[in-house]
């Protein structure tokens, strides 16, 4: 989808006119039927009609003027018009002395259609082509860089929404460089070879009952003068596909979506590509291990003990635990860049979405210095975006929960405190033998990046939920004083 500044709306098949405060923008007063805006504001849904001068407008009104989101969620009822009246083109009126950023973003992410498999030209129509946006040129910059964030955000919802069969851990890597590669992005694939040579043993257990191999997607943003820099380091889970292992998973309500269970390595891949084309002044690493987990013949069960990257020896529990163990070898691998921030994002734990639901992400992070700026560097991003994340403490002694007698730790605690003990057990694997970790952030979002039913400007299926998220906080580091 195209998005350009315009000087008026002659040519849009439909006008979106956002209500801030329960006002038309004044330029249109004039031209916007006054029962259409009492109709809009009681009944808080988009109101189509036509104008004075015969045009057609989508009408909405934003529910809190103090927060961009709500600005977001009412561009995607525009949005929600276009699609259900197969508007080619869409007008944007920005009202004066408003920001177009989110308005953009919520048209364009409310737009979203995956029509991969849609087989009639009625199903397979992918949307609007094109929007207009009524704003003063000085919002330029920040138009494209909303464009940027939110098809970086399409991104990610594209690759979680791919069919499995077309989605192993080879197949991703394809896409990853694709993506990457044509953005500037420098991209290695480790192969199953490499990958025993490096000893990643958590991602080889995993795999051991797939019937394709594992890759380790390796991306790198270096922006001018930026090499000799300790680089922030992302690491995105890509379980292409879950079905629990030998543990295996309900099919019903839970092995379902597990197409999903790469959400982590799409918002990886997803926010790696929005800082290329933002050319944030940062080094950026991201590593994403990718398998698959099924039963196979020669699966890892129950009782293995495992040797990680670090050294260090995990007894299985539960093969269903299976992305702590990539992202543990990962997050050893991110040691090797003497980093100065590492932020895991996976779909871990269902105790997350018990938690905290499907609206709102879970992010830990290690204790001692700095650990309070990093928390509240993700809250203020988070507040910024609408990728809203909250805080869950990591006290040591939730610890006590992985203690195996056979091995360094069990790969599972108990039931009490999930997102938080599978948060320890990464956290193991951030440290080095004399127990010194680097600055280390983990999300988990296995509630928000799949939904069965759409909410605002996420819908149905993939939302991308977190790429927005963190290319705020990158943002930010890359613009704060040093």
């Amino acid at each position: 989808m195209t998005v350009s500044l315009a000087a008026d709306t002659a040519s849009a098949d439909l006008i979106f006119v956002p209500l801030v405060g329960g006002v038309v923008p004044e330029a249109w007063r004039s031209r916007v039927p006054q029962q259409a805006v009492a109709d809009a504001l009681e009944t808080k849904s988009v109101v189509v009609v036509y104008g004075s001068e015969g045009e057609r407008l989508a009408l909405a009104a934003v529910a809190d003027a103090a927060d961009d989101d709500a600005r977001r969620v009412a561009a995607a009822k525009g949005a929600q018009a276009a699609l259900a009246l197969r508007a080619e083109t869409v007008a944007l009126v920005v009202p004066e002395g408003e920001e177009a950023a989110p308005y953009v973003e919520g048209l364009l992410l409310g737009a979203y259609r995956y029509t991969r498999y849609k087989t009639t030209e009625d199903e397979a129509w992918a949307g609007p082509s094109a929007v207009y946006v009524l704003a003063a040129d000085a919002q330029r910059a920040a138009i494209e860089s909303a464009r940027i964030r939110a098809e970086a955000t399409t991104l990610a919802r594209d690759l979680v929404n791919r069919s499995p069969d077309e989605k192993t851990a080879t197949q991703l890597a394809d896409l990853a460089r694709e993506a990457a590669e044509s953005v500037g992005l420098g991209v290695d694939v480790w192969d199953e070879r490499q990958i025993k040579e490096e000893g990643l043993g958590g991602l080889l257990a995993v795999n051991r009952g797939s019937a394709t191999p594992p890759a380790f997607i390796v991306l790198e943003h270096t922006s001018e003068g930026r090499a000799d820099t300790a680089p922030v380091v992302l690491v995105g889970k890509a379980v292409t596909f879950d079905t629990g292992g030998l543990s295996l998973k309900p099919t019903k309500g839970s092995m379902d979506h597990m197409k999903a269970d790469m959400a982590g390595g799409a918002v990886v891949i997803g926010a790696m590509v929005a800082i290329a084309r933002l050319n944030l002044p940062l080094r950026v690493v991201a590593l994403i291990p990718s398998t698959d987990n099924r039963p196979g013949e020669d699966a890892y069960v129950p009782g293995d003990v495992v040797r990680m990257h670090s050294g260090a020896t995990v007894e299985v529990l539960n093969t269903d635990a299976e992305g702590r163990m990539l992202l543990a070898d990962a997050l050893s691998v991110a040691r090797r860049y003497h980093p100065r921030l590492v932020v895991d994002v996976a779909t871990l734990t269902g105790a997350q979405v018990v938690a905290l639901g499907s609206r709102v992400g879970a992010v830990l992070t290690n204790e001692g210095e700095g650990a309070d700026e990093r928390l509240g560097r993700f809250l203020r991003a988070g507040h910024a975006t609408g990728d809203r994340v909250a805080p869950l403490p990591m006290f040591d002694f939730y610890k006590k929960q992985l203690e195996s007698d056979v091995a360094d730790l069990k790969n599972v605690g108990g039931r009490e405190a999930g997102t938080i003990t599978a948060a320890k057990f990464l956290e193991h694997f951030t440290q080095d033998d004399e127990g010194e970790g680097y600055p280390w952030v983990h999300l988990d979002l296995a509630g928000p990046s799949f939904l069965e039913k759409a909410q605002g400007y996420r819908p149905a299926g993939g939302t991308g939920f977190g790429v927005r998220l963190l290319v705020a906080v990158l943002d930010e580091l890359a613009h704060e004083p040093s």
